[in-house]
């Protein structure tokens, strides 16, 4: 999720969490199967540089599908900083749209609600069948063992993307593979007068896919094998810390961005500022801010040593966004429609290509637009080096206290507070007692 996904986490908390009543939006009386309303209403995801980017994108696409059925799609994009806190309302208070847009790494969390329609073997087949579908995307669409609560509708993964005058005027020939790498060319990158790595400090679910990916690189995670929290285990504390210390103690991400938590860091890179820049599928983001495909390159994101893989060596975490349907949806059959067209292959490319994701159906990655220098780094990321965050039910609590641990962690670093192994581990025994009791 490329946006500031998690303000609004904060407010989660375990009653909502585990509610077990939802009620679709819809616009007309009866439902299930039989009904035939000609409206849906839709909340999208906030993908876009700005909320009337993605209505641009959307709306043509929405009316090419009132076109082919007849029914008119409502649409709404919700901003991150509410997307959170609006489903979870509507799963109580029975006002909610018919489908929408989650945050992959939700999926578990909102399935546990019980709100959302599963997605098992026969809505698959209305909808061209699961095989469709990219198989580390699937796993990202609910809890291991139970039919998804989602269908994926935009891939992503994280790059690092560089200023290739920066790096020339610099005297660097070649991004770095490693984090030693990558503090060794900031050294040079800072002699030339500019700053290093832009990072958004103050969105805890950007700083969560980081910790994610630097304790999976230490042999590490933050839940045991049987979905308990385990946040202050030897290996999440030095990831952790490793990530704060590129602001506390290798001092290449700059201080203020300890308060960044609304996209200010791509900005920054838009505008030559920084000279990387760890994003998810980031490029039509930075064509919005006018920098061109030809200013900058993409790279894996660094690992400890060697070369991006599986295991020790995975560099980011599965991102995207699925496409869920309210359950009690009082238009399933039109939602199903719908979620069949944003899934079919001439969408999957129109959209993808708009957001600059990766479609999360196989057939249509092969699209020329989906094979360029930035897309072929994104697509090997997805497929050889990326984990997805835990699939258990209380992850958007884990996003929250843990999220919202190295934000204060990031703030002492930019105020000059030490950031030690105890400090560190301090903040995550706190997140960990914050978490609902098993």
């Amino acid at each position: 999720m490329r946006s500031i996904r998690a303000a609004a986490v904060g407010a989660v908390t375990m009653s909502l969490a585990l509610a077990a009543s939802a009620c679709g939006g819809g616009s007309s009386t009866g439902g299930g199967d039989n009904a035939s309303p000609k409206t849906l209403t839709y909340w999208a995801s906030n993908q876009g540089a700005s909320i009337e980017i993605d209505k641009k994108v959307l709306q043509p696409e929405l009316d090419k599908f009132q076109k082919q059925t007849g029914i008119k799609v409502k649409l709404e994009v919700v901003p991150w900083t509410d997307l959170l806190n609006r489903i979870l309302t509507a799963t109580t208070s029975g006002q909610g749209p018919d489908v929408l847009n989650i945050g992959n790494s939700w999926s578990a969390s909102l399935q546990a609600t019980g709100a959302l329609l599963p997605w098992d073997a026969k809505n698959f087949a209305k909808i061209g069948g699961k095989d469709r579908f990219v198989e580390s995307a699937l796993g990202s669409t609910g809890a291991p063992g139970k039919d998804p609560a989602a269908v994926p509708l935009y891939s992503m993964a994280y790059g690092l993307y560089y200023n290739k005058r920066i790096f020339a005027d610099a005297g660097i020939a070649k991004p770095p593979a490693t984090w030693t790498e990558l503090v060794a060319d900031g050294k040079k990158i800072q002699a030339k007068g500019k700053q290093v790595l832009g990072a958004e400090g103050s969105n805890v679910s950007e700083n969560i896919h980081h910790v994610f990916v630097f304790a999976k690189q230490h042999g590490a995670g933050f839940y045991t094998a049987d979905g308990k929290p385990d946040f202050t285990n030897a290996g999440a504390v030095t990831a952790v810390k490793q990530y704060v210390d590129l602001m506390a103690k290798d001092k290449v991400i700059p201080a203020g961005d300890a308060e960044y938590a609304q996209n200010q860091s791509v900005s920054d890179f838009a505008k030559g500022r920084t000279a990387m820049l760890l994003w998810q599928s980031a490029s039509a983001n930075l064509a919005s801010q006018g920098m061109s495909a030809d200013a900058y390159g993409v790279a894996p994101v660094p690992v400890q040593s060697g070369a991006p893989g599986s295991g020790t060596q995975v560099n980011s975490m599965v991102a995207g966004i699925n496409l869920a349907v309210f359950r009690n949806t009082h238009n399933l059959d039109g939602a199903t429609k719908f979620v069949k067209f944003m899934t079919s292959d001439d969408e999957q490319k129109i959209l993808n290509k708009a957001y600059s994701c990766i479609p999360s159906v196989k057939s249509a990655q092969s699209d020329p637009a989906f094979g360029t220098p930035a897309n072929t780094v994104l697509k090997n990321t997805l497929a050889t080096s990326s984990a997805a965050l835990p699939q258990v039910a209380d992850e958007s609590q884990f996003e929250t206290t843990v999220g919202t641990a190295v934000k204060e962690l990031f703030a002492d670093a930019a105020a000059g507070r030490a950031v030690t192994t105890d400090s560190v581990k301090a903040k995550l025994l706190k997140a960990q007692q914050q978490m609902p009791a098993k």
